[in-house]
């Protein structure tokens, strides 16, 4: 896992690459000030660390079954007696949450 500084770093070099850069006031195309460069750097450094920390919980909540077919799940589960780590419910769960760790 990346820390902030080599992230920040990353983002810098993107910005870098992409110059030059605009934006649009009074209906006038600019180029970034130096001001707008850093700011973009920082913006996109701080997005780059929220994702790496953050992204893990849209992954699993994109990736987890409805709520119904996780009940049905566990019906079927309990009715076999795999309440237990051996169950499907469980398997589907385990397998979500390695794909997508939490951060150490």
């Amino acid at each position: 896992m990346a820390t902030k500084e080599e992230l920040q770093a990353q983002a810098d070099a993107e910005i870098e690459a992409a110059k030059p850069m605009y934006k649009q006031v009074n209906n006038e195309r600019l180029e970034f000030t130096d001001a707008d460069y850093d700011q973009a750097k920082i913006d996109l450094g701080n997005s780059k660390w929220e994702a790496q920390q953050f992204g893990y919980i849209t992954a699993r909540q994109e990736s987890y079954p409805a709520l119904s077919e996780q009940f049905d799940m566990l019906f079927h589960d309990m009715t076999s007696g795999k309440g237990d780590k051996t169950g499907e419910w469980y398997k589907a769960v385990k397998k979500i949450k390695d794909d997508n760790p939490k951060p150490s």
